[in-house]
């Protein structure tokens, strides 16, 4: 059972709690969203705590959150999420809502060195509590939403403020609070992926392994599940999954009859769809090669011999300062970062500042590692 907390679903009542909440030092925030349940994916809730109390804001109610942009652009509140690389996209996505002076407690407990950083393993470990996560996939979209769904979307924030101030204390027993500080820095600049005119076979795992025939076909598939999610107003994988998908365009059926034998759809969906599938890859098949897709390909850059051996030693030293920090590997120099030093072969700690993935906090605290170890072990 949580504290008492306020429903907020007027604008009127939500100007008067950002007026209170301007007061404070600091707010925990989570939101809760409907992406199990519709197409277009939508803030339902949102939950802010402070010390003393618990406000829950219904933004379905309230037509007009721009009260929030002031609170959440100052930059002497601090805003405490975890894990908020989703609440941040979505908070910009459909309030145009920009976080200044985030802390993240997910992150945090990364550079502690902590393994397991989800909310519920944290707050079980610190304060020996256990989230009902009974909740987590329901439909937020509903109204009125039941008393205990509201009730566990406010204890996903009662504990962040309290977990933040333990967990600042302790980075910076370490040294390591500016690293988060960056960290967190650059999360609150994180945005969603536009809505462009790429192929959707873009954001489909597999599509890169395919001949433009089977692309073509992969391309109309997604096409038409997109279509049938939107009118329906359903999410794409309660219209057809990813497998399903990936089977019929490797078996390419040309009549129904191979398209049961596939034995990858429902009886219901091969009811609802399966006239319109075999159709959608019918019209594929039938595009002439002129117009046939292409995956795009990077070109892969000429490497000098040396690099392979740079990028050996640097992970070799990687690992090293990993068992020694008790951080994650990728946390300290991820693949795309160990590449690029290895291509510039940087002679001065200065160089490194080259390097556009590499933050500030890796070149100080790695830097002279990083520019030493290539120098003794690749001359």
């Amino acid at each position: 059972m949580t504290n008492s907390y306020k429903l907020i679903n007027t604008k009127t009542n939500l100007e008067k709690i950002t007026r209170d909440l301007k007061k404070e030092k600091s707010i925990a925030v989570d939101v809760e969203a409907d992406s199990m349940y519709h197409f277009r994916e939508k803030v339902c809730l949102i939950q802010i705590a402070t010390k003393k109390k618990q406000v829950i804001i219904d933004p379905l109610q309230i037509q007009d959150l721009s009260p929030l942009k002031s609170l959440f652009s100052r930059r002497d509140i601090k805003k405490i999420f975890h894990g908020a690389d989703f609440d941040v996209r979505s908070l910009y996505r459909d309030f145009n809502i920009e976080i200044k002076n985030l802390f993240d407690t997910q992150i945090a407990c990364m550079f502690l060195g902590i393994r397991e950083t989800g909310l519920e393993a944290v707050l079980k470990k610190r304060f020996e509590i256990s989230l009902n996560k009974k909740y987590r996939k329901k439909d937020w979209s509903q109204r009125p939403l039941p008393e205990e769904m509201i009730e566990y979307a406010v204890n996903d924030t009662i504990y962040l403020i309290k977990l933040a101030e333990i967990l600042e204390k302790e980075l910076k027993q370490i040294d390591r609070i500016s690293w988060v500080n960056e960290e967190c820095e650059v999360l609150s600049k994180v945005r969603p992926v536009s809505l462009n005119s790429a192929p959707l076979f873009m954001k489909f795992k597999g599509a890169g392994k395919l001949d433009r025939k089977s692309l073509a076909v992969l391309e109309a598939l997604l096409q038409f599940r997109s279509s049938i999610a939107e009118k329906k107003d359903k999410p794409l994988f309660k219209i057809i999954g990813n497998d399903s998908i990936m089977k019929i365009v490797k078996k390419r059926p040309v009549n129904k009859g191979q398209l049961e034998k596939i034995k990858t759809l429902s009886p219901k969906q091969l009811n609802m769809y399966g006239n319109a599938l075999v159709k959608t890859v019918n019209n594929a098949l039938t595009l002439p090669a002129t117009v046939l897709p292409v995956y795009p390909r990077m070109e892969v850059p000429f490497l000098p011999p040396e690099v392979p051996l740079r990028t050996k030693v640097i992970k070799r030293w990687r690992d090293s300062k990993a068992r020694e920090t008790g951080l994650d590997p990728a946390i300290i120099c991820n693949k795309t970062i160990i590449t690029s030093i290895a291509i510039q072969n940087p002679a001065y700690v200065k160089d490194l500042s080259k390097i556009k993935k590499m933050k500030k906090w890796q070149q100080k605290a790695f830097g002279k590692d990083i520019v030493g170890v290539l120098k003794n072990e690749t001359h």
